[in-house]
């Protein structure tokens, strides 16, 4: 399988790292490189690339608004976050923005490939379902193009989003703790990282609900998150 990359660091050897671990996982690996948010955004439309991996500071745009724009225009390729930022906020905003992972500089190398390897993974592999499409209520996954559909309404999610709805609709009406589910969407790294739900959760209720219904995705604080259907 040859999977095409996308760095955009203005620092060449982390660029460098990456790349070369990228290519550890995957020797066929076609790497590009941006110094900058204009020309990562311009390799991004040449490319088309699998996975991206986004500095947050780098020349402007920033990977934030790199990252958005991506969003923005319908892609649901992975993206891995780079920053020397530690802080929550920064990590919030990122998956806010749709990111669907956040690494801090400096990081350890194995772990770099560990979350490439999750992250190409899951937008590949496909959904555990118990046939084609899971139906709960009036909202269907569809398992071909990974979307979510309302009344036959398709519904655009990320491979992370898809992972974590699949999660909850797979035991609609039952609580699902914080650690299932982020064992279940990201792996057992993630055990403890609730900011990561608590951001995903949102992206998912923003795509799907509707004005007058209650929401699909209701909270037990302090416990976790269970999938609500109606019709």
């Amino acid at each position: 399988m040859t999977v095409r990359l996308l760095i955009a660091d203005d620092a060449r050897d982390v660029a460098e790292v990456v790349g070369f671990g990228a290519r550890m996982i995957w020797p066929d690996c076609e790497v590009t490189v941006a110094s900058g948010g204009e020309e990562a955004l311009r390799k991004f439309a040449e490319v088309c690339p699998d996975l991206v991996v986004l500095d947050v500071t780098m020349p402007p745009p920033d990977g934030f608004e790199v990252c958005r724009r991506i969003r923005h225009g319908g892609s649901r390729v992975p993206i891995l976050m780079l920053s020397v930022r530690d802080a929550t906020p920064d990590k919030v905003r990122a998956l806010d923005l749709g990111a669907d992972d956040y690494l801090t500089k400096p990081f350890e190398h194995p772990e770099l490939l560990a979350r490439l390897r999750a992250l190409l993974r899951r937008a590949k592999a496909g959904p555990a379902l118990p046939g084609p499409d899971l139906v709960v209520g009036d909202l269907a996954l569809d398992s071909a193009t990974r979307e979510a559909r309302f009344r036959g309404e398709a519904v655009r999610l990320t491979p992370t989003e898809f992972r974590l709805l699949e999660a909850l609709m797979s035991h609609p009406g039952t609580t699902l703790s914080h650690r299932y589910l982020l064992h279940r969407t990201w792996g057992p790294a993630y055990g403890e990282a609730e900011h990561y739900l608590k951001v995903f959760v949102g992206r998912l209720r923003k795509k799907l609900d509707r004005p007058g219904l209650p929401r699909y995705i209701q909270s037990e604080r302090g416990i976790g998150y269970r999938f609500v259907p109606h019709h």
